[in-house]
């Protein structure tokens, strides 16, 4: 059985049957198709047109926004992760491919699903390892550690003049060396992470989320990559991008040689960009990443996953607390109302989860104006896929 709570905007059709269209409190979801009860989450990914329940067998289902019909099922094999912009769909496969369909993908079908890796032009660089989808454009991580951009460029999010190329259709080489990418479904900017823990940012640089500090303030277009200074110190674990705002989470180095060596390091949440959403309870735009403190992050409590959408953001510790910022218009913050914004984080009450598990087996997925809760574990099937990658690697040399 899948553990799942949802809340935030019930869209047509509705997620949850015979409910409000503002669900404002964590509710369990329950799937309209009995079977696929048998079937354990591994991802959810939404938008503000779909939302894709990626199942760990490899399958998925997809709810379309104004259709009449049941959730689709998802005609790939072998899924390993999907991934969702505004208007724009990819998903990865196990053997390295990328499917992806979009209006700024495709013009000639835009719902119709291509292998935009078998675009690429240097064909020993087509076994893709990650996917990130952003407002309309998708990026690519190689097995080769190049990362690529495709779709719309209209902010130069691709890392490109936007004057001379307003988006593509073919995956374009953004940058080498790179280990992670960083963008939101609702992003229309991009963070690119090289191995020696450097941060590069471009796109859309209004309310100055891309942090580049106040001298780059009045630049509302960073249309080439370009780095963030004054990063905290620590090893950045993951970056998501809303519509106004990042949030960045930092892994920090042990502070005390005689610390217990197998405890986890502390972790710490940093924002950046508009004040209404970034948690840190000024009234001004922040235009470098700064911590946001709260006593709600207390000494014996560790941040274990957290995820944001187009304008909130969702935070699970390892005190099992679920902890939200940011826009609430449609109950999205879980709060049990639907108040504009919340500018600090506030603690959100959840019922009883169903499985006594350990608490890093649950998962957060912020979409446009809705959030999950869900409950995946890790399984051996990780093991296969790895073995996958390494064979699919040894391939190419």
């Amino acid at each position: 059985m899948n553990d799942c709570l949802f809340f935030g905007q019930n869209q047509n059709p509705k997620l949850f049957k015979n409910e409000p269209n503002e669900i404002t409190k964590p509710n369990q979801f329950k799937f309209e198709n009995e079977n696929e009860n048998e079937k354990q989450i591994k991802q959810i990914s939404s938008s503000f047109f779909s939302t894709i329940f990626l199942f760990k067998n490899g399958k998925a289902i997809e709810y379309l926004r104004w259709s009449n019909q049941k959730p689709e099922k998802i005609q790939i094999k072998n899924i390993q992760k999907v991934t969702i912009g505004f208007e724009n769909e990819a998903i990865l496969t196990k053997e390295g491919n990328v499917f992806a369909k979009g209006r700024d993908i495709n013009s000639n079908n835009s719902n119709e699903f291509i292998n935009i890796s078998s675009l690429i032009e240097d064909t020993n660089d087509r076994i893709i390892e990650d996917i990130v989808s952003g407002y309309n454009s998708i990026y690519l991580l190689t097995s080769n550690q190049n990362a690529y951009g495709i779709g719309s460029n209209q902010y130069g999010q691709l890392g490109l003049d936007s004057k001379t190329l307003k988006k593509t259709e073919k995956p374009i080489l953004m940058m080498k060396n790179v280990s992670k990418i960083f963008s939101g479904t609702d992003s229309n900017h991009v963070f690119l992470l090289n191995p020696n823990q450097e941060l590069f940012g471009c796109g859309n640089n209004g309310y100055g989320k891309i942090g580049l500090g106040k001298t780059r303030k009045e630049e509302t277009e960073i249309q080439k990559l370009t780095k963030i200074q004054n990063i905290p110190k620590g090893k950045i674990i993951d970056v998501q991008c809303g519509s106004s705002c990042s949030i960045m989470l930092i892994e920090n180095e042990n502070e005390n040689e005689n610390e217990n060596e197998n405890e986890n390091p502390k972790r710490k949440i940093y924002s950046c960009g508009d004040y209404r959403y970034n948690g840190l309870g000024k009234n001004e735009y922040t235009y470098e990443f700064t911590e946001i403190k709260s006593s709600l992050f207390e000494n014996d409590d560790n941040i274990i996953d957290f995820s944001v959408g187009n304008e909130h953001t969702l935070i699970l510790t390892s005190n099992s607390k679920l902890i939200g910022f940011g826009s609430n218009w449609y109950g999205q913050l879980g709060t049990g109302n639907t108040n504009w914004n919340q500018k600090i984080p506030i603690q959100i009450e959840l019922p009883k989860l169903r499985f006594n598990e350990d608490i890093s087996n649950y998962h957060i997925s912020c979409g446009e104006n809705k959030s999950f809760l869900y409950y995946s574990p890790p399984s051996f099937s990780n093991l296969e896929e790895d073995l996958i990658k390494l064979f699919q690697k040894k391939r190419i040399l």
